[in-house]
């Protein structure tokens, strides 16, 4: 009976460790699990029981670093351990994961924490691209109103010239200015859109948000397109922009479908939008209880591998003819919401997804 209160003593302790996304275990000086959280559940396909009371060192491919490590804590050689491993799941597969050791708050106990190196490579991924859009969205803006300026006087000049020249010879070049300098006005104006229009807040539920971009890109596309639809119509409404949401998903896909030419001509192009609940993620540095996932997957050819990395950046195109906006502009309507589009992309199938906080 003592020791069935000193477990369920350390399990009350330690129940904040089941909301974080990483994986948590506490274990005493000899290796002994003394908590595992959900997290930690869920990736070793082991129940919490079963894990509480054994030696966390045969979790590992190389059960003698966990235990030179928890030595080394022990003996106070140092406060806070990091190294990378592999854990060893029910399946007998591996996942690399990066290992943290901590001293605990009583003496004797250990924490050890665990992230995914795949988690941990698109947290720096996910870093990266918001310290670049937010670069992107500076750039923008000065060089659009940089350009916007001059623009308007050479279209102006070129009016004023049209006016004077009798030659209508002449008068072609002269249209070709103005025709030009008003793409380009057209150009600016796209960029500078996000920054302009004030964020419009209301009560959003993301699948009439796909039925409307479903309804736009069949009225483009009404022959040999499928779209496909796979809701999780639990997921509840939110607060948000429910015009920005639609012109980032409707960019996504229409990429997409322009992507898809060639399945187009063979007579099986799809476009799959999905909706899931996401819980304890993490993403633009911030923890998050439940989240929206929106996915826009296709069946084309893939992202190509000389832009994959820097689809999101501004004048940045695979499609011949493209402005490169599209993305950018997606990028920014999403974080607006606080989220953030991640893409994974091979030859066959290519998935943007959306993540955004829910309440």
């Amino acid at each position: 009976m003592v020791f069935g209160k000193k477990a369920a003593g350390a399990n009350s302790r330690f129940q904040s460790f089941d909301l974080l996304s990483t994986l948590i275990a506490v274990v005493d000086s000899k290796g002994s699990v003394l908590f595992a959280n959900a997290g930690l559940e869920d990736a070793l396909g082991t129940s919490r029981r079963t894990l509480e009371g054994s030696q966390f060192g045969a979790c590992f491919h190389e059960p003698q670093v966990l235990r030179t490590a928890i030595d080394g804590a022990s003996s106070n050689d140092f406060a806070t351990l990091r190294y990378e491993a592999f854990l060893r799941r029910v399946n007998h597969e591996l996942m690399p994961v990066q290992v943290s050791l901590a001293h605990g708050e009583k003496k004797g106990e250990l924490i050890i924490e665990m992230s995914p190196l795949e988690q941990q490579v698109r947290q720096d991924r996910e870093e990266r691209l918001i310290d670049q859009a937010q670069a992107n969205k500076e750039l923008i803006r000065n060089l659009a109103h940089e350009i916007k300026n001059p623009l308007g006087g050479i279209r102006g000049a070129a009016q004023l010239l049209q006016m004077e020249v009798e030659s209508r010879d002449l008068v072609e070049y002269t249209q070709v200015i103005i025709h030009e300098a008003d793409r380009l006005q057209t150009l600016v104006d796209r960029l500078l859109a996000p920054h302009r229009r004030p964020h419009v807040v209301g009560d959003v539920n993301i699948h009439e948000v796909c039925e409307r971009v479903r309804s736009v890109i069949l009225a483009e596309f009404p022959r040999d397109l499928h779209i496909e639809r796979d809701f999780d119509v639990s997921i509840p409404e939110f607060r948000g922009d429910r015009e920005q949401l639609i012109q980032a998903t409707l960019n996504i896909a229409h990429n997409a479908a322009q992507a898809l030419a060639e399945r187009r001509a063979a007579g099986d192009a799809q476009i799959t939008f999905k909706t899931r609940v996401a819980r304890q993620v993490i993403f633009n540095k911030q923890w998050y209880r439940l989240a929206l996932e929106l996915h826009v997957i296709d069946n084309g050819p893939g992202v190509p591998d000389t832009i994959k990395d820097r689809i999101f950046y501004p004048l940045v195109s695979g499609r011949e003819g493209g402005t490169g906006l599209g993305l950018t502009l997606a990028q920014t309507f999403v974080q607006q919401h606080h989220g953030v589009i991640e893409c994974d992309s091979v030859p066959g199938r290519t998935d943007f997804k959306i993540l955004i906080p829910l309440p």
